[in-house]
Parts: C-alpha cells; structure tokens; sequence
C-alpha cells in the first residue's frame, strides 16, 4: 500500500499510548517544529504538518479505531499469500426519512492510503471518480451502464463534522489588556487569526471565538496579563509609586503622574509622609460592569544622591534654621 504513515511513530508513542499521552507528546512537538520556532525550515514544516495529520486521527476514538483495524488490513495484504478477507467497518449515512443507517465498506476499495486518510479525516477528494466492481474483481467507471449481476461498491461521508472545542493561551501586556483592539494570535495548529479584543481583560478569563475551533467548534483564549513595571493591579484599583523630592514633600503642590489614560497632574498636599497614599479618582481598571476603580499613588520622598554646592550650601542653611525634629517622638 502505497504512502503508508504509521502515526504511532510519526508521534513516537506504543500503540497502547493512551489519549493523555498522545496528546501530551504532540503538544511538545508542535512546539518543537512550530512554522515560528523554525523560520525557513522546509524539514520542520512538513514535520510539523506530518504530526498534526497524525494528532487529529489517533486524538478521535473513532478515527484511532478505524486507523488501526486498515493498518491490521495492510499487515494480512503484504505478508500473506492468500487473498484475506476484506476488513470492513462502518459508516452512517443520514437517508431521507432523517433516521441513521448503517452500511459497510471494505478497506480493499482504497487505492493508496492517502485515499484512507481523505475519508478518514473526511477530506475532499482530488477528483470526484465513483467506480463499481464486477464479481470477478474488475474495477469499471461508474459511467458505464449498469449490468445485471454486478454490484456497486461505494462509501459515503457524514455530513456532520466532528466538531471539537479548543483552548488557547494569549498573554497580553496591561495597556493592551486595558484598551482591548485587534490583536493578532498564531495558534499550535499552524493557523494565523487576527481578533477583536474587548478592553478591560483580565488574567484568567476567557474570550469565546465562535467557529475557530476543529470542524467548526469554538476557540476559547485564556488570558495572562503579564506584569506592568510600574503599574499593579488591587482588583479594580490600580497602585503605583510616585517619587517626590523633600522641597515637594514640604511645600506641596501639582505634580506629574502617570495612568493608563496618560499622564495627569496631581496636588500634593504640603507636608506629605514617605508612604502616604493619595487617590486618583475613576483612573483605575474597569470591573466587568464597566465602571473604573481608583488609581492609588504611594509617595515616595526620594533625597538626591548628589547633590551641586549650591544645593548643598541651601540644605546647610535649612538645617540651621529647621526647629523640627522627626526623632524626638520614637517612644524609647
């Protein structure tokens, strides 16, 4: 039989494997010749293709079984002499009243094993040649005239995919996660979506992508919002620090602060602590009714490291003059 793959090695797994391993090798090797991890890589793609063909058949009980039974029907053909007994299995077929019937084919009709695999994986064929055969064997085009004493041999396909929902992972940097907006995803199947994201995602939920799925099931995107260096979300709060100088921290006034909508200006209070927090108003992240929380501002008063003469010979002066004390009240 001509083009024979055998799955089981294409995956590296016994033929006893079961689904959890099966499906636990093929996602080491999707990663291992993934298109993107191997840019230019002709030998990686087709690697790559051979064992998403493999995964989808031995992945599905059903394909498993009938891969297995034609691969013990090509064993008998090639090393017994006598002509075996053509294998069969069946195939539902919806008939006009809408019940399901049941008819056998016999693996002997398939004249390669690509032929298998396209009906197999109900694939369309390469050219639509129906054919009958006589009882002596002899294979005639359909368009022939009928004839007493012959009879047809032919196969049909479900018209009902087997439909199979996936998840996905997508891991978004906050603003992005904030904003929402198309996004552009490559998934372990080789396919390319460019999606619609909606603002406000959070780490853990889940975004439905209807029909992106296997045979038309669904596309599910678990997100990861990765962490912000300077931005943390409190549930629909956001935090962040914001350094001051002492001159800023004494005297209080507008200072420069940034958010996810980009940087506003902020009061601080004269007299400020190292640690107080002050509250930016309806500038945090939005819940999932849509309404923002707060934006948390932890002041940081930060003394510079060091500092011009000029600037020195002002702080020498302010020590001489400053009557506060910020130790005489430490309780010990």
């Amino acid at each position: 039989m001509q083009n024979f793959r055998d799955y089981y090695e294409i995956l590296g797994v016994p033929t006893e494997a079961s689904s959890d391993e099966i499906k636990k090798v093929f996602r080491r090797l999707a990663r291992q010749y993934h298109p993107d991890m191997n840019p230019g890589d002709k030998t990686a793609e087709e690697k790559f293709k051979d064992i998403g063909e493999a995964y989808e058949v031995l992945s599905d009980p059903n394909k498993r079984s009938q891969y297995d039974q034609f691969s013990k029907f090509l064993k008998k053909k090639s090393f017994t002499k006598k002509a075996p007994k053509a294998s069969t299995f069946r195939t539902n077929e919806r008939n006009g009243t809408g019940r399901t019937s049941t008819q056998e084919a016999d693996f002997s009709q398939f004249g390669d094993f690509n032929s298998f695999v396209e009906q197999l994986l109900q694939r369309p064929p390469a050219r639509a040649t129906a054919t009958t055969s006589d009882r002596a064997g002899t294979r005639v085009n359909s368009s022939d005239a009928y004839r007493p004493g012959t009879t047809k041999t032919y196969t049909t396909v479900n018209p009902r995919p087997n439909r199979k929902d996936v998840e996905a992972r997508l891991t978004l940097p906050l603003e992005k996660a904030y904003v929402g907006g198309r996004e552009r995803i490559r998934l372990e199947d080789g396919r390319s979506l460019e999606i619609d994201m909606p603002g406000g995602m959070v780490t853990g939920q889940r975004v439905r992508l209807k029909g992106q799925g296997i045979e038309g099931g669904n596309l599910y995107l678990r997100i990861t919002v990765a962490p912000h260096p300077f931005f943390k979300l409190e549930g629909s709060d956001v935090f962040c620090q914001v350094p001051v100088t002492p001159s800023e921290a004494v005297l209080g006034g507008p200072v420069e602060v940034p958010t996810l909508d980009g940087r506003v200006k902020m009061n601080v209070p004269s007299g400020v602590r190292s640690g107080q927090r002050l509250r930016l108003a309806s500038k945090g992240y939005p819940d999932a009714n849509g309404n923002r929380g707060d934006q948390l501002v932890e002041i940081q008063i930060v003394a510079p490291r060091d500092p011009s003469p000029q600037v020195r010979e002002l702080y020498e002066k302010l020590r001489q003059l400053e009557n506060f004390n910020p130790r005489q009240d430490l309780g010990v």
